[in-house]
């Protein structure tokens, strides 16, 4: 009897509670504060992003170190031009722009979490900027590291060199030698090309590493004429805060020197230009004739002005070139967040029995997509 009389009491309870729930998801408030905000609230506190642009330059480096016999080149190989002296040189493969976010640590805002409110349910990046609203969690990929591309093999030429070159008495005569030991390595290449050759090999893989030895021993005794050539890839880059500019000196590439700063006359000035176009046309983007102020301010850090909603971007439009010696290296349309300005998300999308899902762009704190 005492079970039967317990089961309706628990029944009634637990629909008070459920009208009570429901009751507080409908008067609840997502209150969103500008500022570090002290005390005891609990709730998510996040940042928006402003741009930055990052300027990437790779350049390569070819040195050249003359061969031991390049003065007979032109005498026994008949190669002509052959340099005799070192020298490296410097050529500015290419260089991008792109556009990164950055937290704006000026503007701060804190959402308190009220009554089962759902806005304080966010994702932000590990610097504290906004990410997603209401979105399953998407962690953060490790950055991957880049493959290192597999250098060539560096051969000692002198390695391939025989008994009677190496005792010549003269740098004259050990030159006649080599050049004598390169024709005799292009005769044994075309005697296994045509067949011709005493020992032939048996298959088809076997002719290939043939070939590959003799190639490696022409190569490595022909650069003790010719010289070597050694290239290195080096790459630059560079932080820029992005605002109007026409031509502004980045830094200077010198074909000797490769890069060096902006104040070194030694190079040719890389200058970038930055010219804003206005605000990305968005739904929510009034024309320009409508006098209606701001819903959102741009706020100083430390405030506590209560807003209205969540905060995010709209950012602007900019043309970006980089330019070098009267050419372009780079020129695009990009979004940068100070050239535009700063909406809301209303409360109420937050505080209904609907679940508002929002995703934002890390990068500029533009709203990407918002579902109910």
């Amino acid at each position: 009897m005492r079970k039967n009389n317990i089961l309706p009491f628990v029944a009634a309870l637990i629909m008070f509670n459920v009208q009570c729930s429901i009751f507080n998801v409908v008067k609840a408030q997502t209150e969103v504060t500008a500022g570090v905000t002290f005390g005891k609230k609990f709730g998510v506190t996040y940042m928006l992003p402003k741009t930055e642009l990052v300027i990437e330059a790779r350049a390569t480096k070819q040195t050249y170190q003359p061969g031991e016999f390049c003065r007979y080149a032109e005498r026994y190989l008949r190669l002509s031009g052959v340099k005799q002296e070192a020298e490296t040189t410097w050529t500015l493969v290419k260089a991008t722009v792109k556009a990164v976010g950055v937290p704006d640590k000026e503007n701060i805002y804190f959402v308190e979490m009220k009554d089962r409110t759902t806005a304080p349910l966010m994702e932000l990046t590990p610097d504290g900027i906004v990410k997603s609203i209401n979105l399953p969690y998407t962690g953060t990929e490790p950055a991957s590291q880049p493959q290192a591309e597999p250098s060539e093999k560096d051969t000692d030429p002198r390695s391939f060199l025989t008994e009677e070159i190496l005792t010549a008495n003269s740098t004259a005569k050990m030159a006649e030698l080599v050049a004598r030991e390169i024709y005799s390595i292009r005769e044994s290449k075309n005697a296994l090309l045509r067949g011709e050759a005493e020992n032939l090999p048996k298959d088809g893989a076997q002719l290939q590493i043939m070939l590959d030895n003799l190639n490696l021993q022409e190569k490595a005794l022909t650069q003790m004429f010719q010289g070597k050539i050694t290239t290195e890839t080096k790459d630059f880059c560079i932080n820029v805060s992005p605002e109007e500019m026409s031509d502004k000196v980045l830094f200077r590439f010198s074909q000797k020197l490769g890069f060096v700063d902006a104040d070194d006359l030694a190079g040719v000035p890389v200058t970038l230009t930055i010219a804003g176009k206005g605000l990305i046309p968005t739904p929510e983007t009034e024309p320009e004739t409508n006098s209606r102020k701001p819903l959102v301010s741009f706020l100083s850090n430390g405030s506590k002005e209560a807003l209205e909603g969540v905060a995010y971007n709209v950012p602007g439009k900019a043309d970006v070139m980089l330019s070098f010696n009267h050419q372009n290296l780079y020129s695009s349309e990009m979004s940068i967040t100070q050239f535009g300005t700063r909406e809301y998300l209303a409360n109420q999308l937050f505080n209904r029995n609907t679940v508002t899902k929002v995703l934002f762009d890390v990068n500029t704190g533009a709203l990407l997509k918002i579902d109910r």
